[in-house]
Parts: structure tokens; C-alpha cells; sequence
């Protein structure tokens, strides 16, 4: 282990083998004196062996999670007894953005997201839109990861989630964040159950939302609550998009129902096509499902309609 040991035995009167230590030359004993009587080069030193230290755990982080080559910031907002956060991410040299992507992930959308000696940390990292975040920025685009407020740790459930209250929480964190990025107009993205956040997030705030996406979306009813299967549609504000896989193996989640939701909300589909290989129980985050193999493509797809209003074609790879 580096320094394990040798500071101890330099200041000791016998070397190696009993050995005299050498005699101090001058100049040894004048930058000795500097450094025990000057505490602020001592500081000085010490903090740019933490800096250093940082810089490599920063660079470990990246390695782990591509995306954390981005810049990150944590942004909370506070409510009576309790805190909502938001985990904002954009690219390095980037100052206004022209567009805000909000992003809303799947269950349990629980990210228990906080702030630790300037670096983030969180829960469900190996969320679809959470672990592709990445491919949304650009020039004029950052993503802010949407938490669960801190007192619905335990539950978040759906039917919190269509609330007004939940619907308040939301705004306030997105008006902090477009205060402090300059964002000119926000894209709701859901994922899974996160499509039930998006879209009653987007339903309460019409003037915030100018666009909706759900992607991978909770048609049925679940245990956790009702899904999409009794949302009406007249009354959002947002455009909308639909994004799903075609093999979507999950039960709550199948592309059939993406179809039918389509056609009622009289709303385009993007069909996803390949991928792979994936792992894990049909409803989890890596496979079809979460997009797993063709998350950049779909992200662009969803990037250009965000940009242009022209629904993109199908996905395949």
C-alpha cells in the first residue's frame, strides 16, 4: 500500500541495515522549515492530493457509467416535510438550452437520489432511461431524471402519482431547473410505470409540457395501481408520441395494447425493432422491454422528434 510505512522510518536516526542516515544538506533542512512552519503549503498539498484523488475516482465513475463523463448536478426543491430531486446531466461546453427532457423512470421510480461530497448517487441505475440519458444531449438539450418525492420512498404508488400535489412537486422542480440552465421548454419522457408519472406530470402541467413521450408504456392494471387503462386522452395538452418494442415481452406492457392506445389517443407509434440479447424476468429494465441492444437508436428517434414534429420511422438494427 503506498506511504505504508516509509515516513516512520525516514525520520528515524538509523537506515537500512544500521546504516548512518545521511546528514541533511541546507537546502533539505530550508524546504523542511517552509513546510512545518508555513500550515497553509501543508493545506495546499493535502488538497491536491484530494483533488487528484477526485479526479481519479471521477474518471472510475465514467469508465463504470458512460454517462458520467457529462457533467451531473443534483437539484432539489422542498415541499412541507419533504424534498423532491432531480438528477440533471448536460454536455460540458453547453450554456442554454433551448430544450428540457424530462425524464420519469420505471418502477419503482424510487431513485433515492442525493447529493454526497459534490457527487450524486442513486437508485435504479440500469433503468432504461436512466442508464441512456446520455444520447438525449447536445448543444441545446439537457435531461433532468425525475425522482420520487423523499416522502414517498415507501410507496409511490400510482395513485399518488395523479395527484395534484404530484402534479405541483414536478413543476416546482422543472421551474428551479429552467431558473438555473435557462431551459425554454420541456418533453416529458416516461418509461414502464414511469409512463404513468409522464403522463399525469404532463396532464397537470399544460403549460409546462409541450411534448409527451411514453415509451415501453404500463397499459394494465398492476398492484401498484391502474396503469394507463382508464387515462383519457382529450384533455392533454402535450403533443404525443408512442415508442414500443415490438417484442415487448411483458405481460402489462404487450405492443398490441401500444397499438390499440395509439389509435384511441389518435397519436403516432415508433415500432422497435432487434436489439438484444437481453436477461432478466420479461418486466425488468434488459430486455426488449427496456430497449436493451438499441437504446442510442431509440433515443435518437425520439430526439428528432422532439426537435422537428416529424414522426421519425420505425426503429431497426
Amino acid at each position: 500500500m503506498p506511504g505504508s510505512g516509509a515516513g516512520p522510518r525516514a525520520g528515524g536516526s538509523r537506515g537500512v541495515r544500521g546504516l548512518a542516515a545521511p546528514r541533511p544538506r541546507p537546502l533539505d533542512r530550508m524546504r523542511a522549515a517552509l513546510i512545518f512552519r508555513r500550515p497553509a503549503v501543508v493545506l495546499a498539498l493535502c488538497a491536491a492530493l484530494v483533488t487528484q484523488r477526485g479526479l481519479a475516482q471521477s474518471a472510475e465513475a465514467s469508465a463504470a457509467d458512460p454517462n458520467l463523463a457529462h457533467p451531473h448536478q443534483v437539484v432539489t426543491v422542498a415541499g412541507p416535510g419533504y424534498t423532491l430531486s432531480g438528477l440533471v446531466a448536460h454536455q460540458r461546453d453547453a450554456r442554454t438550452f433551448r430544450h428540457g427532457v424530462a425524464l420519469f423512470p420505471g418502477y419503482p421510480g424510487i431513485m433515492r437520489l442525493r447529493d454526497e461530497n459534490g457527487q450524486p448517487r442513486f437508485e435504479l441505475r440500469g433503468n432504461f432511461l436512466v442508464r441512456s440519458r446520455r444520447h438525449w444531449l447536445d448543444d441545446e438539450t439537457l435531461v433532468v431524471v425525475v425522482d420520487a418525492p423523499s416522502d414517498q420512498w415507501s410507496t409511490f404508488d400510482q395513485w399518488f402519482r395523479a395527484d395534484p400535489r404530484y402534479g405541483a412537486d414536478v413543476a416546482a422542480l422543472l421551474d428551479e431547473t429552467a431558473r438555473r440552465f435557462g431551459v425554454q421548454e420541456w418533453t416529458f419522457v416516461g418509461t414502464s410505470e414511469g409512463s404513468v408519472s409522464a403522463y399525469h406530470a404532463a396532464r397537470m402541467n399544460p403549460g409546462r409540457a409541450r411534448r409527451l413521450i411514453l415509451t415501453a408504456s404500463l397499459f394494465r392494471a398492476t398492484r401498484n395501481g391502474p396503469g394507463l387503462s382508464g387515462v383519457t386522452w382529450d384533455g392533454l395538452a402535450a403533443r404525443l408520441l408512442w415508442v414500443h418494442h415490438e417484442n415487448d415481452p411483458c405481460a402489462y406492457t404487450s405492443h398490441r395494447d401500444a397499438r390499440r392506445f395509439a389509435e384511441r389517443s389518435r397519436s403516432p407509434l415508433v415500432t422497435v425493432r432487434g436489439g438484444g440479447p437481453g436477461r432478466g424476468d420479461d418486466c425488468q429494465a434488459f430486455t426488449a422491454h427496456g430497449f436493451v441492444g438499441v437504446e442510442s437508436e431509440t433515443v435518437n428517434a425520439m430526439r428528432q422528434w422532439m426537435k422537428t414534429g416529424v414522426t421519425p420511422a420505425d426503429v431497426a438494427r
